[in-house]
């Protein structure tokens, strides 16, 4: 029988003294990336995720007459909400996509309701996702040493970038063939397999508040047609950017849907705020549906609107869902700071919806 969920209170985080420096540094480094690339390309884009593969318009269904503890801020009441989505790789730099990197889903939700979270313009709620359960660092400062590596070869080495990722691509089916996972750096390095980004199932892997709870996100493939995509392989010799070309060639037959689950946080000890890396056991749960008819994923219209004027953060949204933990704290002044550079550099403001 599961326990019962862990009610929201503000101790369940425990700030240390160090943060403020750690989001410095964090600001400092990302500067490097968003100066080089700038520099580079001639137009700037973001610190992560920069390379785009399908942008999506569609809808939010909340799900009617859920039960007390997944009725919760943006999910108390049934209805329905326009969103965007971009589906993206995690590199700062816009890389070849024979280089293999894990995958990221940013959805904004239209017209939420509710006390916005401090300097959240707008009325719309983001959630910021990847292709897997757990981040790939402790804490801030912990990411920092491993983005300063990243920083030091941000659109510079693509051939070595190649080698490598081909070489821990090896390493994973190694584990893979004797039945065990391979480490999530070996993905975040490049060593993650190019799987179809309409299969994949994507996760908060930090904890957020949930109105009187605490809960992770997921959002998961229910479409046949996607989940027959899952796991499959993309084709990529010779094509810089076949994630992208096979996307919207799917997408321009293909009626999306992906269901909205919510994880709670049932127990502190196993389920942990602060450490993002620890895997939680307990069950997702369905509160709603996100569909997005067949479309032109990549129209000139949604790079405008979603790419280049439009940010996603996770400290966009209502304070029914804040985040939580020493990563998410450390995402707050590092997104604005990265989203504040596009606008200034390309002269594109970026613009929150409101109702």
């Amino acid at each position: 029988m599961l326990q019962s969920p862990i009610r929201y209170r503000p101790d369940v985080e425990q700030p240390q003294p160090d943060e403020q420096a750690t989001v410095t540094d964090l600001n400092e480094t990302f500067d490097t990336i968003l100066e080089r690339t700038a520099e580079d390309y001639g137009h700037a884009v973001r610190s992560v995720h920069a390379k785009s593969h399908g942008l999506l318009e569609g809808e939010l269904t909340i799900d009617s007459d859920l039960p007390a503890e997944l009725a919760q801020g943006l999910f108390a009441q049934g209805g329905r909400h326009k969103v965007l989505i971009r589906l993206s790789t995690n590199a700062g730099d816009i890389l070849p996509d024979a280089i293999g990197l894990p995958r990221g889903l940013a959805m904004k939700v239209f017209d939420v309701a509710g006390d916005r979270l401090p300097g959240s313009e707008g009325t719309a709620q983001d959630f910021v996702m990847v292709s897997g359960p757990v981040f790939q660092a402790k804490t801030a400062e912990k990411f920092l040493g491993n983005l300063k590596l990243l920083a030091k070869t941000t659109d510079r080495l693509e051939g070595t970038k190649k080698v490598v990722s081909a070489a821990l691509r090896g390493v994973r089916h190694a584990f893979e063939a004797v039945g065990a996972e391979a480490p999530a750096a070996i993905n975040s390095l490049g060593g993650a397999p190019n799987v179809e980004p309409l299969g994949e199932t994507y996760y908060s892997a930090t904890a957020f508040r949930f109105g009187d709870y605490i809960a992770k996100f997921s959002i998961a493939p229910v479409a046949p047609a996607m989940i027959a995509l899952s796991g499959k392989e993309i084709a990529i010799e010779g094509r810089q950017d076949a994630i992208r070309e096979d996307v919207r060639s799917e997408m321009r037959t293909l009626d999306a849907e992906w269901e909205f689950r919510v994880q709670l946080c049932r127990d502190l000890e196993a389920q942990p705020v602060e450490d993002a890396t620890v895997l939680w056991t307990s069950p997702f749960v369905r509160v709603g549906t996100i569909r997005a008819a067949a479309q032109d994923s990549w129209s000139d219209a949604h790079v405008q609107q979603i790419n280049e004027e439009t940010r996603f953060s996770v400290w966009t949204g209502i304070a029914a869902h804040q985040p939580l933990g020493n990563i998410n704290r450390a995402r707050r002044d590092t997104y604005r700071h990265s989203a504040d550079f596009r606008a200034r550099v390309n002269g594109c403001p970026y613009h929150e919806p409101s109702n």
